[in-house]
């Protein structure tokens, strides 16, 4: 699209670190990757690199295929490859955790990812005042004095004893093993210890912009910090109101306060080219901001609605959406129902507590989440579980690895044979319309041992003996692995049903959102806590139709604060 007077003043400031505070649906894509080039012609054929920094791979995805279009109309002295794109983990694990945190580490071998299911794993656990976890469920934190180390009991920030949670740390990291809090954890300490990678990494680096930077968590900020001191220039894009990652340390003051550094330019993105003008008043008046929409009032049933819900009339409710999203003219593929927690998107989507036991749960867990939610990414990360755990001796971190994004070539053959697997219901993983413990079951034996054979045939990575036996039909019944109900799937073409924090990013043309009394309340309050804040995203996914499921019971009482917030109740409007 053609670039706003907004967007353009960015694109052209100068070689300094800015503060972009951006509207939701402002094109703040567009703005990160025009301003990459730009910066790239700016420094010509200068030595040092730039790095554009996001928080989800599809976002990255789209930067890299961006810039590649904009990279061939850069001069040829502009030093056009001298670019790196990628996730601030990625980033960081690239950069830092395996060339150099193994020295900090105390380990013999480069740094490695481990996810929990590793079987070394069970003689490092931390003691807790009643019980003892695991060390994949210590996490880490970030305070006047530094990093500490707590775990999590139902939401609630519990500290451990710090010497004792050091002492395990240091024990796997011996080992060369890290899990993903603690592998920020050690780049933290590597860029502290090993002040030469520090300055050495700054030199390559000299600017780097991050996009998303509502999502800079406590230990992330604290590489950052490390990285600005030593003379890095960081330049941060995003929208503090989506800061829904506060568990993490993630609530967007970071890039609220940054523009009140010194040599830190300050700009706006204040143009909405997502939403109907009617959304856009909505999250307005929830975010206490002015945006104003591009997009002129059209006619017709668009715009944003409240409506009644009991649990009982869960299905009519998501049915009643169906017919909506058909009657507009909406894409019931490009639409969402939206939860805030795990346990009611699974509810709303029919996913139960995959059956079988052992590993044989992984793959039903692959097939339910495949074929219910069209989740295709957890399935196939529950399919590297299973195909792991039945290899005989396999390699350190080859879980991990298969699991994460990267570019290992050694590694690409198996995660394509792994995908084909998941995703192909005629030679891969069977359908869950079939019988679980009959037909369903036998073909599965049948198709992973003939997936195992051309692993070894072609990796060399042996199965173990046992497949039979680990493997077993054991809690799987006659009916259907899918045999529950699907509530989303009453009307023609399935909506998928997801948790706000899986869409954060996205453009969707119309977005129920199944809200709690809480919830609702907590929106209506604006985005000065998290929960005002998931709203707040629900609210600013949503292109064309936007509504809001209130429990009925509530309804009453809320109607008079719902209706002063700009949105229409379903069934008025003329309906």
């Amino acid at each position: 699209m053609e670039l706003s007077d907004q967007q353009q003043a960015i694109v052209d400031a100068p070689l300094v670190p800015l503060a972009v505070i951006a509207c939701a649906g402002s094109g703040k894509t567009a703005t990160a990757i025009h301003r990459l080039a730009a910066m790239r012609r700016q420094l010509g054929e200068s030595r040092g690199r730039v790095a554009l920094l996001s928080f989800s791979n599809v976002a990255v995805d789209t930067f890299r295929y961006g810039y590649q279009i904009l990279a061939q109309m850069l001069p040829d002295g502009a030093g056009r490859s001298k670019v790196d794109i990628d996730t601030l983990d990625g980033f960081i694990t690239s950069q830092i955790l395996r060339p150099h945190a193994y020295r900090t580490m105390g380990a013999n071998q480069a740094a490695y990812l481990v996810t929990g299911s590793e079987s070394f794993l069970a003689g490092f656990t931390c003691r807790t005042a009643n019980f003892p976890i695991p060390v994949t469920d210590v996490r880490v934190g970030f305070g006047e004095d530094g990093p500490f180390f707590y775990y999590d009991v139902f939401g609630r920030q519990t500290v451990l004893d710090q010497n004792a949670a050091a002492q395990l740390i240091n024990r796997l990291g011996r080992t060369g093993a890290y899990t993903h809090d603690l592998g920020r954890y050690w780049c933290y300490r590597t860029l502290r210890d090993q002040p030469l990678v520090l300055r050495a990494l700054a030199r390559r680096y000299p600017h780097i912009l991050i996009d998303e930077s509502q999502d800079i968590g406590a230990l992330h900020q604290s590489i950052l910090e490390l990285l600005i001191a030593a003379g890095m220039q960081v330049s941060l894009i995003g929208d503090p109101n989506q800061g829904i990652y506060e568990f993490a340390g993630a609530d967007g003051r970071f890039l609220s306060n940054y523009h009140e550094r010194e040599g830190v330019a300050a700009f706006g993105l204040t143009r909405n080219y997502r939403s109907t003008p009617t959304i856009l008043a909505l999250a307005n008046r929830l975010s206490g901001r002015d945006d104003f929409p591009d997009r002129p009032l059209e006619a017709g049933r668009n715009g944003a609605y409240f409506i009644g819900y009991t649990d009982a009339e869960l299905p009519q409710l998501i049915d009643a959406f169906h017919a909506e999203v058909d009657h507009v003219g909406l894409s019931p593929i490009n639409s969402a129902i939206l939860c805030r927690a795990n346990a009611l998107a699974d509810q709303l989507a029919g996913v139960d507590d995959p059956p079988g036991r052992g590993l044989m749960k992984a793959f039903t867990e692959a097939a339910l989440l495949r074929d219910k939610k069209a989740d295709f990414l957890p399935a196939y990360k529950a399919v590297v579980r299973g195909v792991v755990g039945l290899l005989d001796d396999p390699p350190q971190g080859l879980l991990a690895k298969l699991s994460q994004p990267g570019h290992d070539l050694k590694l690409r053959k198996l995660k394509r044979m792994l995908w084909v697997f998941t995703r192909n219901t005629e030679t891969g993983l069977p359908s869950s319309d079939l019988s679980a413990s009959g037909h369903w079951h036998v073909l599965l034996l049948e198709r992973i041992r003939a997936l195992l054979d051309q692993i070894q045939r072609d990796l060399e990575l042996a199965a173990i003996d046992n497949l039979g036996r680990k493997l077993t039909r054991t809690g799987l019944s006659e009916a259907p692995l899918n045999a529950g109900q699907d509530l989303a799937a009453e009307r023609g073409q399935r909506i998928r049903v997801v948790t706000v924090h899986q869409v954060k990013g996205e453009s969707i043309d119309a977005v129920l959102y199944v809200a709690t009394r809480q919830h609702v309340q907590a929106m209506l309050d604006g985005v000065d806590s998290e929960q005002g804040r998931i709203g707040y995203v629900a609210v600013t996914r949503a292109r064309n139709l936007f509504w809001l499921g209130v429990p009925a019971n509530m309804l009453r009482a809320l109607r008079p604060l719902l209706l002063a917030a700009g949105l229409q109740e379903a069934g008025d409007a003329g309906r």
